[in-house]
């Protein structure tokens, strides 16, 4: 009989990692395009002069986990929990970044 191979071991599924735009583009624009549910809408940026002063460690807490407050409701990770915390970050340096 010839050599015994091993049997092949199955690859590990690689992960892939959204930018904020693709981020944004995916998830937030449902919201903060036409500013449903009192999302601030990107590219304005008085709708977003009190978010921003509150700080983006407030605003990472609150995209991630999700907030209701009197101006609105914002979905956890924008309603798609399969997003890492570090993709919905990125998409909120990318809407800060468009709306200063």
């Amino acid at each position: 009989p010839g050599p015994k191979l091993a049997p092949a071991q199955q690859p590990e599924p690689v992960q892939t990692t959204m930018t904020g735009p693709q981020v944004y583009n995916a998830a937030c624009n449902v919201c903060h395009g036409p500013g449903i549910g009192g999302a601030p809408v990107v590219g304005n940026a008085s709708a977003w002069t009190d978010r921003l002063a509150q700080g983006t460690d407030t605003l990472y807490d609150h995209a991630i986990n999700g907030f209701n407050g009197s101006a609105g409701v914002m979905p956890a990770k924008g309603g798609n929990p399969s997003l890492s915390d570090q993709e919905v970050r990125d998409a909120v340096d990318f809407m800060i970044a468009e709306s200063q």
